[in-house]
């Protein structure tokens, strides 16, 4: 899935959410359900979420969304990938990840030229 997102530090859950093409309220229940979640907040209590937070969730789509685990299959998907110390996406996933940019970056340019 492409993630289209301004590189930043920090991103705010209604940009998180644009990105994923989910609700609010479900990340805010991922959050709740996935232990490598936690976003800072700030002094209104806004959450603010890192690359890092968002690489997880781009993880957790992957598995619930794409592969269609159920949560505690992603969960222990996650957990198992923690125990041999690998984090964040496989290795294909980021490679399946890295040519989605590519081909939109394309389309853009040639939506450009046109």
């Amino acid at each position: 899935m492409y993630i289209d997102l301004p590189d930043k530090m920090y991103y705010k859950i209604g940009e998180i959410a644009k990105a994923f093409d989910v609700k609010t309220s479900l990340i805010r229940y991922w959050e709740k359900e996935f232990k490598t979640l936690h976003p800072k907040k700030n002094k209104n209590g806004n959450r603010l979420y890192t690359t890092k937070d968002v690489e997880s969730l781009r993880y957790i789509y992957f598995l619930v969304k794409e592969k269609g685990f159920t949560l505690e299959g992603a969960k222990q998907r996650i957990k198992d990938k923690r125990k041999q110390g690998k984090e964040g996406l496989p290795a294909n996933q980021a490679v399946i990840s890295r040519l989605e940019n590519i081909k939109n970056e394309l389309l853009q340019i040639r939506n450009q030229l046109q």
